[in-house]
């Protein structure tokens, strides 16, 4: 059998970089900067205000207090977005907005709170230190300063710092289109009748939210019976549209195993036994010289724990991140484990920290079909091929699941 990490290795070296794009804003989301961005002008471009009050010179107000306000003659307002240019005398405020620019001799900003809100004039009953409350030009970002370096994946606030610098559009490698097929006659649409023999279909709609917890757009193409022509033709139907194809079922020693039955010999593709549990047979190659075709076992637990071994780091790799797995981390056994020599195994388990460090409790059901432990697991234990037993208390690997 081959080794797990041997097959993700073969499976990266194949992979690709999608082409950045040039898109808008709104499109990039979840897109991975193909070029450093820089900022072309200081942020904010000029002292403004933090709050909605007055600018006043300090010395003027130095003395206010409750029993002893000092009342100012009010020169005029000042809105957000006013371009027109101002000048404080001694004696003399403004009425200012938040984000307004701050006039020409004033040095502090007396909130609206600590006056009786005049309009010609206004009494403070507080003082303020210069630079009280003005948001000084450069505060945040220099002109000049890199805000994102390529290789950021845009969530909200890159997007937000992104329109903040004036970036109407940006070059990303985008978000891999991943088609999601499921084989096999015995399935059926959730929501549909099951008849004897049937089953609903787990496995799509697992693994196209997998896709999208990945960083992926998945589409689900639905589930196909066991007819060679209408798998081959649904397959093909998809490597137009698809930066990566992920099946299902169909690919280990059975007679009905169709997808390595109609895929075998095209492109690149080859079938191989991974030494894992769950998840031993699996299927890798392009299609067409470009698209990977990732064909996962049909067990529902195999397929997502494939997907998260080998389907989740290619799609990082597509878009020029470090291909990893789920982030792992140490934590000790509340129970004992055996696992079967020569095999990675990976157990479903419930992850928590206590007393400063994790602990990891399996799961009792680890059958490759058994859905409900999986849905109630937030992590999978890794036991090397090496070790075939473990006591509580021993420390391992945990994948931490999304």
């Amino acid at each position: 059998m081959k080794r797990v990490d041997e097959h993700l290795a073969d499976i990266l070296g194949a992979i690709r970089q999608l082409p950045p794009l040039e898109l808008a804003l709104p499109e990039s989301y979840g897109g991975v900067l193909a070029e450093p961005v820089t900022a072309p002008v200081d942020l904010p471009p000029f002292d403004n205000s933090a709050m909605d009050g007055y600018a006043v010179l300090a010395a003027d107000v130095a003395a206010a207090s409750e029993t002893s306000p000092v009342t100012l003659a009010v020169a005029g307002d000042i809105a957000a977005g006013d371009q027109g240019a101002y000048d404080i005398d001694p004696g003399r405020c403004a009425r200012i907005m938040t984000g307004a620019p701050l006039p020409a001799g004033a040095d502090a900003i007396v909130p609206v709170e600590w006056t009786d809100g005049g309009t010609a004039e206004v009494t403070i009953r507080r003082s303020a230190t210069p630079g009280h409350y003005i948001r000084r030009a450069g505060e945040d970002v220099t002109a000049g300063t890199t805000v994102l370096p390529a290789g950021t994946r845009l969530g909200a606030a890159q997007i937000g710092m992104l329109a903040a610098v004036g970036r109407a559009r940006v070059l990303v490698r985008p978000r891999p289109r991943v088609a999601v097929l499921s084989t096999g006659t015995e399935l059926v649409e959730p929501g549909e009748p099951v008849g004897p023999g049937q089953i609903w279909d787990s496995n799509s709609f697992a693994l196209t939210a997998a896709v999208t917890e990945a960083g992926g757009v998945g589409f689900r193409a639905g589930s196909v019976g066991d007819d060679p022509r209408e798998v081959l033709a649904t397959i093909e139907e998809r490597l137009a549209s698809a930066d990566v194809i992920i099946t299902s079922g169909g690919v280990s020693m059975g007679a009905y195993d169709v997808v390595k039955e109609v895929l075998s010999g095209l492109g690149t593709m080859r079938f191989e036994k991974v030494a894992m549990r769950p998840g031993k047979p699996q299927g890798f190659g392009l299609l067409d010289d470009r698209v990977p075709v990732f064909t996962l076992p049909g067990n529902p637990v195999s397929a997502y724990v494939s997907f998260q071994v080998f389907v989740r780091p290619a799609l990082r790799a597509l878009q020029g991140l470090p291909p990893e797995p789920p982030r792992t981390v140490r934590a000790r056994l509340t129970a004992p484990v055996t696992s079967p020599g020569g095999l990675r195994h990976y157990l479903r388990a419930v992850l928590s920290p206590a007393e400063g460090e994790h602990h990891v409790a399996p799961a009792e059901a680890q059958g490759s079909h058994q859905v409900f432990a999986l849905s109630s697991s937030n992590a999978l234990i890794v036991v090397p091929e090496d070790v075939t037993d473990l006591r509580t208390g021993d420390t391992v690997d945990v994948l931490e699941l999304p």
